[in-house]
């Protein structure tokens, strides 16, 4: 049996009041069986049905869009680490689309530190 939403979601909870948020999921078919024959109850794809089914909808963040769960935020701070590299994060080169092997020039001022994207062709001089 699939799972339900909708009007049909918003009709489920009406006629079982008295039920738990867990068991009103598991009605409704928001469960999935782990590799080891466990039952989980998926309580934020029933919430997220739940706000759906009553029109409401929140802002999603870009991460989210973009399919990138989990991990850490992008604090646009970096710190110079024990062996003196600057690591910068698959957040920044997520947000940017950049793949694997994108060269940058390195640009060095008194304070500051520039990466500019390199095209692919090069300038013979």
């Amino acid at each position: 049996m699939g799972t339900i939403a909708g009007k049909e979601l918003l009709q489920l909870l009406k006629q079982n009041p008295g039920k738990s948020g867990k068991q009103l999921a598991e009605l409704a078919g928001y469960t999935t069986t782990t590799k080891t024959g466990q039952q989980r109850v998926k309580m934020l794809a029933f919430q997220n049905a739940v706000l759906f089914a009553n029109n409401i909808s929140f802002k999603a963040d870009e991460e989210e869009v973009s399919g990138v769960r989990g991990g850490r935020k992008a604090t646009y701070r970096i710190q110079v680490q024990q062996n003196g590299n600057l690591l910068i994060g698959a957040a920044y080169t997520r947000q940017m689309g950049l793949i694997p092997g994108t060269d940058f020039e390195i640009q060095i001022g008194r304070k500051h530190i520039k990466l500019i994207q390199v095209d692919g062709e090069t300038d013979s001089e």
